[in-house]
């Protein structure tokens, strides 16, 4: 699976028009790590750049593709609304947008960059992105990891 790069406005059209718009889909799963760490010896590295990413696995209910994973580089902000107990967490549409050279994904189609919409909306922005098809990865099987229980 190689990742597709997104380089501006024109191109980001190509993901939510091959992935339906995000219409009855679902985000099955989410990883962010950053470039930060500490060694052995105890030292910490820590980058001065914005080093954070969120790779995003989604699944929908219609095929061509039927899952993909995006990648989100430079993460800037990130808010991810839960759905409560006793509701769905079915997404109806999505927004995916360049904006002040930041990518944006946002669970809303009519969500915007600047609103204020966090009781609502879960979204994310950073300076690069990239997708991939990852139809093979359909199922409840977890792709980043495997939670024992015990752990």
């Amino acid at each position: 699976m190689d990742w597709i790069g997104v380089k501006d406005r024109k191109n980001i059209q190509n993901i939510p028009d091959a992935f339906g718009w995000f219409h009855d889909s679902c985000l099955k799963e989410l990883y962010m790590s950053t470039e930060s760490y500490v060694d052995e010896e105890l030292s910490m590295a820590v980058p001065s750049g914005l080093d954070t990413n969120v790779r995003i696995f989604f699944q929908r209910q219609f095929r061509n593709p039927s899952a993909i994973e995006l990648l989100f580089e430079g993460v800037t902000q990130f808010h991810i609304l839960l759905s409560p107990e006793n509701y769905d967490s079915i997404i109806y549409d999505a927004s995916l947008l360049f904006h002040n050279d930041l990518f944006y994904w946002a669970d809303q189609s009519d969500w915007k960059p600047g609103d204020n919409t966090f009781d609502s909306t879960s979204w994310i922005a950073a300076t690069r992105l990239k997708w991939r098809d990852a139809c093979s990865w359909m199922g409840d099987e977890n792709r980043y990891g495997v939670i024992s229980e015990g752990e």
